[in-house]
């Protein structure tokens, strides 16, 4: 079992991040006194786990056509496995955060992962659709544990502007993730039956079941769960959302969630069955715009330190009305696939300048309960994802999917996002980070 870090800047602390106490500087926070590989280390692993959810949501994205055939539905009901999907991962995010501030960060975390490689082998062996729709609720719920408690533990260590770093390295992989998953999910189906894509997550579960047990120390040790232990869960609820900053920058980043999840549950049948795209077309696709993830959150890493997070998302969220308008406005003129792809494009990209913005702002205010902070923010960017994305196969009705309705969602988010930054937030009320 790997050793319990103490979070306050102790010399036990210093120990155990790897450093002599009697050469160490002075640090503020414990993570400071880590060595760049020790991080590196953290960013690797905690980055692992927060790729589970993600990729346990959409890799199996690029079968949806070929799960409408097998078990002779619609669309819509093949959509509606990815909303349950979301809604259990956001139910998960809501018990493991809260948890994991009462008990420790391990004990949550191995239990729940457990149940995430319980239930993608029931995925994997589903008889009917109603089957692998709950088996996929189950899913969600157990891959909850990775992002909520990877970025606890990364508040439990750092603040400041070196929070801003490691939080821009788990926004980085939790923003690559869902769109490099589609691309792994088409090489998957072109070698394997779809349920074999099950079977791999349950496999990638397992993986992180034994490097949480044997690489993942606890960063909340007892006597700081002690120093907690008078603040009940509806405490922690009440301070976290008696914060506006909080409560803007939540709408903020379920919005801009939702506007990329739009775009994913609704690009399988619009590149695909209206684009002619075969399964590995449409990987590369995904592949293309993770590069609108990586600019993103890398830029947006450095300008936050610099400007501070709310003027970045003062940025970011006016490109995601400006992009999402700009595909309504290509489909109507008639300009094909470049006309879409360019404009989403962009839009992606300021996802990513959006979304680890969202967290620093979210968690650096709310180091004494980051687990829940963090359980709150994860809730709402899936649960509230997961029952927007759904709008786009119902507005589309018996037309079918086009980049008009698929946009159309995408820019009532940014509208919502946008007025959230200026109506709630009000970037110019919000102090800039300490060191």
């Amino acid at each position: 079992m790997p050793e319990s870090v103490d979070p306050r800047p102790s010399t036990g602390a210093i120990r155990a991040l790897g450093r002599d106490p009697r050469t160490a500087p002075l640090v503020l926070h414990p993570g400071d006194a880590m060595t760049a590989r020790r991080r590196a280390v953290y960013v690797v692993l905690l980055g692992a786990l927060t790729a589970l959810g993600p990729f346990t949501i959409d890799l199996y994205l690029p079968a949806f056509p070929v799960l409408e055939a097998d078990f002779h539905t619609t669309a819509a009901a093949i959509q509606l496995t990815l909303t349950g999907t979301m809604i259990g991962f956001a139910v998960g995010q809501l018990i493991v955060g809260p948890l994991s501030d009462k008990v420790g960060r391990r004990v949550p975390l191995l239990a729940v992962t457990a149940l995430h490689v319980v239930a993608s082998v029931a995925a994997a062996i589903a008889p009917d659709l109603l089957l692998l729709g709950v088996a996929r609720v189950v899913m969600g719920a157990g891959a909850a544990a990775g992002g909520v408690v990877a970025a606890a533990i990364v508040r439990d260590l750092f603040g400041g502007k070196r929070l801003v770093v490691m939080l821009s390295r788990l926004a980085l992989v939790s923003g690559v993730a869902p769109v490099l998953a589609p691309l792994v999910g088409s090489w998957l189906l072109g070698v394997m039956p779809w349920r074999g894509i099950f079977v791999v997550l349950a496999l990638y579960g397992a993986v992180m079941l034994v490097c949480s047990l044997f690489l993942v120390p606890e960063t909340l040790p007892k006597a700081r769960r002690e120093e907690r232990g008078s603040t009940t869960v509806w405490q922690r609820y009440r301070s976290v959302f008696g914060d506006r900053v909080f409560v803007g920058v939540l709408v903020i980043g379920g919005m801009s969630f939702s506007g990329l999840f739009s775009y994913l549950s609704a690009s399988s049948f619009l590149f695909q069955q209206s684009y002619g795209f075969d399964a590995q077309q449409y990987g590369l696709l995904f592949a293309v715009n993770s590069l609108g993830i990586i600019i993103g959150v890398q830029a947006a890493s450095r300008l936050a330190a610099r400007f501070g997070p709310q003027w970045v998302m003062a940025f970011s969220t006016a490109v995601l009305v400006v992009a999402g308008a700009a595909i309504i406005v290509t489909d109507q003129l008639g300009w094909g696939l470049w006309g879409t792809i360019v404009p989403l494009f962009v839009f992606i990209t300021a996802c990513g300048f959006t979304l680890p913005c969202v967290q620093v702002l979210a968690l650096d205010r709310h180091g004494s309960a980051a687990g829940t902070a963090q359980s709150i923010i994860g809730a709402t960017n899936f649960g509230v994802a997961g029952l927007v994305s759904p709008l786009v196969g119902w507005i589309a009705k018996d037309a079918g999917i086009t980049a008009t309705t698929m946009a159309s969602v995408m820019v009532g988010c940014a509208v919502i996002a946008v007025a959230a930054l200026w109506l709630v937030v009000r970037p110019r009320t919000v102090a800039l980070l300490a060191p």
